[in-house]
């Protein structure tokens, strides 16, 4: 059984992710101990509300040094809404411009939608090589967010090899944003697995294959 830590760094959505992991096989930890999120098989960042704050709650348990390290060493890190978003460089909400964990470059603005926010299913358009939406194609998953990455430079839908480009997928709402990315040991997405039923469970259990 992996052993998943879900980071409790203040933001919400803990105990349904703790749980839809736990549906799924998972061994699962809600905690801020960088000790335990280092240790653990995978480790988990959900994320609601506002780029800053979750930033700043991130910081307080030293969570991103915490993803760094991990990564360096080529141990899986799951993103999952917000805690998608702080991955990349930049978020710029009601005017303010916070610093993100700079995983990956890009910046989160609104979406430009004539209904916001963007609540409720959604398809998705995975690329070919995905591991994450294996077997998911045409699935719809569950969206509660204003703000995306729009533009995103460094990945491809088709990235020929885990050491090139970072594998995107994408979905509309107005117009397009990232939907989700798949970038060695850094994955992501901006839906929500545990609100989107036996989609998001199959996702999940994509990911957890990938824990060694």
């Amino acid at each position: 059984m992996k052993k998943v830590v879900v980071l409790d760094y203040g933001s919400g959505n803990l105990r349904s992710a703790e749980r839809a992991l736990t549906r799924v096989g998972a061994d699962v930890t809600v905690t801020a101990d960088p000790h335990a999120a280092l240790e653990a098989d995978g480790l988990v960042v959900p994320g609601v509300g506002a780029f800053a704050a979750c930033m700043a709650g991130l910081k307080a348990v030293d969570g991103p040094r915490v993803i760094g390290r991990r990564l360096a060493g080529g141990r899986p890190v799951l993103g999952v809404c917000v805690g998608m978003q702080v991955l990349f460089e930049r978020g710029v909400e009601h005017g303010q411009d916070a610093e993100g964990c700079g995983e990956w470059p890009g910046v989160v603005e609104q979406l430009q939608a004539p209904v916001l926010p963007h609540m409720g299913w959604n398809t998705v358009q995975a690329p070919a090589k995905t591991v994450l939406f294996d077997g998911l194609e045409d699935q719809r998953f569950y969206f509660v967010h204003s703000y995306g990455v729009r533009s995103f430079p460094l990945g491809t839908e088709g990235a020929p090899s885990p050491l090139a480009a970072p594998l995107v997928t994408w979905a509309e709402h107005g117009d397009r944003f990232v939907a989700g990315v798949e970038n060695g040991a850094l994955s992501a997405t901006q839906f929500h697995p545990e609100k989107s039923g036996d989609a998001g469970a199959q996702l999940l259990t994509n990911w957890l294959q990938t824990l060694s």
